[in-house]
């Protein structure tokens, strides 16, 4: 499955050089996740690469994966090799955070690759919902991009109603 995140958070399009690729295989054990993105040039986190918490306050590239119940799993990767793997129950109520996987990132000029592996038991047994966000930017010039926009009087991503239906067998490799 590919995600093409080309618009901001509330529906336009974004820049050219802004739209980031997301791609997810699911095997029987994990599911893998590959980001192609541009490069921001925005400071790392202070902590050292792997699990960190308030990632999402940095350059980032976020994937939702909702079940039922509001029950949803948020993968947060970023390209100094940080990561934050949530389990939520409720929308905006983490139950499990900073929980482990294998991640990878690296820089390379302009842009950014990281593959993820996310073993499947930290995803709802159910999903059949996705959405996927990227962030860059500090300040006034901070950037919010989704793959499936969520419109409102600011970006909140966690608006589960906006998520895309999907179905994983269609997706298996």
């Amino acid at each position: 499955m590919e995600l093409r995140i080309r618009q901001t958070w509330d529906g336009d399009d974004c820049l050219p050089e802004e739209q980031v690729k997301v791609t997810l295989q699911k095997n029987e054990s994990e599911l893998i996740i590959r980001v192609h993105a541009p490069f921001h040039g925005d400071q790392a986190p202070p902590s050292p690469p792997g699990p960190t918490d308030f990632l999402w306050e940095y350059e980032v590239v976020e994937v939702f994966i909702l079940g039922s119940e509001e029950r949803y799993t948020e993968i947060e990767l970023g390209p100094h090799g940080h990561y934050l793997v949530l389990q939520l129950a409720g929308r905006r109520n983490p139950i499990r955070r900073c929980l482990p996987i294998q991640y990878e990132a690296s820089i390379q000029g302009l842009e950014w690759t990281a593959i993820a592996r996310v073993p499947l038991e930290l995803l709802p047994h159910d999903a059949d919902q996705i959405n996927a966000t990227a962030i860059h930017g500090e300040g006034h010039q901070r950037r919010f991009l989704a793959w499936s926009p969520m419109p409102g009087s600011e970006p909140d991503f966690h608006r589960l109603d906006l998520f895309q239906p999907f179905q994983w067998n269609e997706y298996n490799q």
